[in-house]
């Protein structure tokens, strides 16, 4: 089974962020993930991850302006400085953290874009994102987010678009990022996908479906695909990323159901667990 992680943007919103280390920890994990560090400084966050013996897993790249609606900067001609800034500042934050992966979210084009261009960008930034990141130690993601309920208009929202742009970017460093949620929102046969997918896969993320809560709460077998993983050869983490009912403490049977939690798995020599 892999192991498990939590992600601190979604997960424990009860507590103040940095408060968040010390109540995954509490509730078993030994990894994290969140989407974006950069309201605090990177010393910050790494004492609540050393202070707790948590290992960081992934977060994002800068994805421009939140409130105005940006979902990212790699796919969105004529941002393509902003995006270049927003990396090397995630790949310092990554160094200071020990985080060995990024995403860089593709972002929302909008409909005065044409896709071919919007792609090309695409494109291009994660040509140059993945080298970045290589020459740093790093590995860089593309997520495929559904664009039918959280993300209308979002430019990579299948599988399928994210391994076509991998491929044409052909750098070893870029890898894929397969949300189980995002994934079965869109339709896919998730079995078919993943034995598909699976040799481009860096990074699993889950909730269920329908509402993206946690597990139990819809129909996706999570139980099932974390096994059916596990028997393609997965040894990356998999990360909790769902909204809770409730108190996220109150949200946990399933870490349970999956055989046991976190504090039952081995980590290695670099601090990640496989």
């Amino acid at each position: 089974m892999p192991p498990i992680a939590a992600n601190l943007t979604l997960l424990f919103t009860e507590l103040p962020f940095l408060e968040r280390f010390a109540a995954a920890r509490a509730a078993g994990f030994r990894g994290v993930e969140f989407l974006f560090p950069y309201a605090w400084p990177p010393a910050e966050v790494k004492a609540a991850l050393d202070d707790n013996g948590l290992v960081p897993v992934l977060f994002n790249l800068p994805a421009g302006d939140w409130d105005a609606g940006e979902r990212g900067l790699a796919g969105l001609p004529g941002r393509e400085a902003a995006f270049r800034d927003g990396l090397e500042r995630a790949l310092d934050y990554a160094e200071a953290l020990g985080c060995p992966r990024l995403h860089a979210m593709a972002g929302i084009p909008g409909a005065g874009v044409d896709p071919e261009r919007a792609r090309a960008t695409l494109i291009d930034n994660l040509g140059h994102a993945a080298e970045r990141a290589a020459a740093r130690g790093r590995v860089l993601t593309l997520e495929p987010i559904n664009s039918r309920l959280d993300m209308p208009g979002y430019l990579i929202d299948t599988p399928a678009r994210a391994l076509s742009v991998i491929q044409a970017v052909g750098e070893p460093s870029l890898r894929l990022q397969y949300d189980l949620y995002h994934a079965r929102v869109m339709g896919e046969d998730l079995d078919a996908s993943l034995v598909r997918c699976l040799p481009w896969i860096e990074h699993v993320q889950f909730a269920d479906c329908p509402g993206r809560h946690q597990p139990g709460t819809g129909s996706l077998p999570l139980a099932a695909l974390l096994a059916r993983l596990d028997a393609l050869g997965y040894r990356g983490w998999a990360s909790a990323e769902y909204h809770p009912r409730g108190p996220t403490a109150d949200s946990l049977a399933w870490l349970a159901n999956l055989g046991g939690d976190s504090e039952s798995l081995s980590v290695n020599g670099k601090g990640e667990t496989h």
